[in-house]
Parts: structure tokens; C-alpha cells; sequence
């Protein structure tokens, strides 16, 4: 794979720890800036939120930008972000470092799957996409729990400086391997792209994608109060099961898009959806369980990012029928969504955690679930599933 495609792996890696490494370390900014732990909470909720306005916004305005040049300045703009949110002296100015960090977030991630495909021959730009998206498989498994743990073992600002640093180096490695020129196609307009939002099929799916993610979100955002407070874990053992969750949840994704395959998109969405339900209502009695708690992790992990693979092929599916020249845009809008759902699920997890306890988060994060699923079963069309071909079923 060319170098251009790795730097850009790298940027996709330190994005990916810059925006759920927060989630470990939330008690700890909570306590430093005397605030509440779902003022804290803002930090992950209004992320995305910049994320889900940002994506379409800045994308559209900077449709004619060089994409070498727009890149390169998202990634200084990231790295500043980042460095002001490290030295951020009260909360307020953290949470507008976190605001400013998010925009770059969104429109790299918009117009970094595009460059990477035009990186390699048309055969390769899969796998180029692929191994661009990578690095935000390893920020999960690897950055997050390793950013926590050095954000609860020094202090909460170390990893951000040291999000800095994999964000000099990811500069550093954009300008001097991306290609000097690459070709792209404008976006279409952003009102001619919001025309999506008429299509009923693609505001189903993304109505799902924003219930199931918030579904996640509502206990995700403040995982770590509930281990500590309810397992009694120590810090150490935490980032534990931030490992346990990120291996899951690589795993679970990898499981969705098969599970897809198989059943169609309803069927999966059902299921998944189903089984994200039961693994969080089993949570407020796992949670007194060091052992069950990191298995009840494990199995919510799987569920809770299977549900990905199965809308975003679901949205492409819808996309490729009714509006096949705007696949990209309607693809971007699920991202949207899914952002959407995590900064809505973390603003309902801090006022059920002000109000009745982080013990009670699971159980809105079951009703958000039910919600998708009752969304799917009723306005969702069943798909015929392809047979296999006659030589597979021969063997």
C-alpha cells in the first residue's frame, strides 16, 4: 500500500483516540475543572454534534479546495485543536478546543475516503479505504484504552499533547508523501445534497443509525463512572475493559457486514438491535460482577458496532436504487446521523445519571434500542437475499 494511504491510517488513528479517549477520562476532567459528570459529558455530545453539522457544511464550501492543500490544513487545524484543548485552562476552553477539533474531524473524514480511492489503481481503492479506516479500528483497541490509562496514571491533559504528537507526525507524513496533485470530483452543492432528506427509505435508515448509535452512547459516555462506582474497578482495570469493548466491537463489525449478507438489511438491523437491547439490560446486574461485567462488555461491544456494517449497507443498498448519483452524499449522511446518535445518546445519559444514577443509563439505552427496532420492523422493506451461486451450493 503506497505511504500516502498509510499517513493517512495515521491521521484516521489519531482522530479516532482524540474523539473516545474523553470517555475514560471524564471523572478526572470532572474533578480538576469542578464540574458535574454530565457537564463533562458535553465534551463527547457536542463533538459529535460539531461533527453532524460540520460534515455537510464544510465539505459543500470546501468542495473546490485542493485536496492536498485542504487535507494538510485539516490535520494543522486537528493538531492545534488538540494542543489548546491540552493546555485548556478552564472548561469552557476545553470544550471549545473539543468544537474546533470536531470540524476538522468531519470533513477529513468526508473527503479522506475520496483521496485515499484516488491514491491507488481502481482495483486497489477498496483496500485503500480500508486500510485508511484502520486506523480508527486501532484508535479503538489500542489508542483509547492506552490514552485513558495515561490520562488516569499522569493527568488528563497528557493525552491530548500526545494526540498532538501523532498529529505532527501524521502532517509530517502528508506532506511528504501525498501526490502534489489529486483529482477529485466537486461535491454536488450543499442544498442539492439536503434534497436527500426527502427520501423517506434513506431518512428510515438514518433514523435507525441515530437511535442505535445514541442507544450506545447513553452508557458508553460514562462507562467509566459505572466501573468504578458499581464494579468498584480501579483505573487500571477500566482501560481493561476499554480493551475487552474495542476488540468487541472490531469483531461485531466484522460479524454485521456478514450478518447483512445473509438476512438483508431488515432482518440484521432487527437482530442486532434485539441483541444490543438484551446485552444492556443485563448491565445494571453484571455491573456488581468484576467477571460478568467485562463479559456483558465483550458482548455489547459485539453488538453495539455490528449495527455499522448493516445501515451503512443498508443506506448504499437504498442509495444505489432511487438516488445513484448522489451514493456519496447519502453514505455522508449516515455518518452524520451517527454522530447525531452518540451526541444525543450522551446528553440523555447525563441527565439520567443527574437524576437517577449511572446504574439507570442502561435502561434509556435499552429504550432508544427497542425504539430502532421498532422503527425497522415497521418501515423498513424486506429485501430478497441473493442465493448463493449453484456451484457453492454444490460443494
Amino acid at each position: 500500500m503506497p505511504r500516502s494511504v498509510i499517513s493517512l491510517a495515521i491521521s484516521t488513528f489519531a482522530i479516532g483516540t482524540t474523539e473516545f479517549v474523553i470517555v475514560g477520562i471524564i471523572p478526572s476532567i470532572a474533578g480538576d475543572l469542578r464540574v458535574s459528570l454530565p457537564t463533562a459529558g458535553l465534551l463527547v455530545s457536542l463533538y459529535a454534534l460539531s461533527i453532524t453539522i460540520g460534515a455537510p457544511l464544510f465539505t459543500a464550501l470546501t468542495g473546490r479546495v485542493d485536496r492536498r492543500q485542504l487535507v494538510i490544513c485539516l490535520m494543522v487545524i486537528f493538531l492545534l485543536g488538540n494542543l489548546a484543548a491540552g493546555f485548556a485552562p478552564g472548561f469552557g476552553t476545553l470544550l471549545a478546543a473539543r468544537v474546533i477539533t470536531a470540524f476538522a474531524h468531519a470533513v477529513f473524514f468526508s473527503v479522506g475516503a475520496a483521496v485515499a480511492s484516488s491514491l491507488v489503481p481502481r482495483q486497489k481503492a477498496n483496500g485503500a479505504v480500508a486500510v485508511m479506516f484502520g486506523g480508527l479500528t486501532v484508535a479503538m483497541v489500542l489508542g483509547v484504552p492506552l490514552g485513558s490509562w495515561i490520562g488516569e496514571t499522569f493527568d488528563w491533559r497528557l493525552p491530548f499533547l500526545v494526540v498532538t504528537a501523532l498529529a505532527a507526525v501524521s502532517v509530517i507524513s502528508l506532506l511528504a508523501f501525498l501526490p502534489k496533485e489529486i483529482p477529485h470530483t466537486p461535491p454536488s452543492s450543499l442544498l442539492s445534497q439536503l434534497r436527500l432528506l426527502r427520501n423517506g427509505r434513506l431518512v428510515t435508515m438514518y433514523l435507525i443509525t441515530a437511535l442505535g448509535f445514541g442507544a450506545n452512547f447513553v452508557v458508553f459516555t460514562y462507562v467509566s463512572p459505572l466501573l468504578t462506582s458499581a464494579t468498584g474497578f480501579s483505573d487500571d482495570m477500566v482501560n481493561v475493559g476499554l480493551v475487552v469493548f474495542g476488540i468487541a466491537t472490531v469483531v461485531g463489525n466484522f460479524w454485521g457486514g456478514k450478518l447483512a449478507d445473509r438476512l438483508g438489511t431488515k432482518q440484521a438491523v432487527i437482530v442486532v438491535l434485539l441483541g444490543l437491547a438484551a446485552t444492556l439490560a443485563f448491565l445494571p446486574v453484571t455491573a456488581h460482577s468484576a467477571g460478568a461485567v467485562l463479559i456483558n462488555l465483550a458482548v455489547w461491544g459485539f453488538f453495539g458496532f455490528a449495527i455499522n456494517p448493516v445501515v451503512q449497507t443498508g443506506v448504499v443498498t437504498v442509495a444505489e436504487d432511487e438516488v445513484p448519483e448522489s451514493v456519496g452524499a447519502a453514505s455522508g449522511f449516515n455518518i452524520a446521523a451517527f454522530n447525531m446518535g452518540i451526541s444525543g445518546g450522551s446528553l440523555i445519559g447525563g441527565r439520567v445519571l443527574a437524576g437517577s444514577g449511572v446504574l439507570s443509563t442502561p435502561w434509556a439505552a435499552v429504550a432508544l434500542a427497542l425504539a430502532a427496532a421498532a422503527v425497522a420492523g415497521l418501515a423498513l422493506k424486506t429485501r430478497a437475499v441473493r442465493p448463493a451461486p449453484m456451484e457453492e451450493l454444490a460443494k
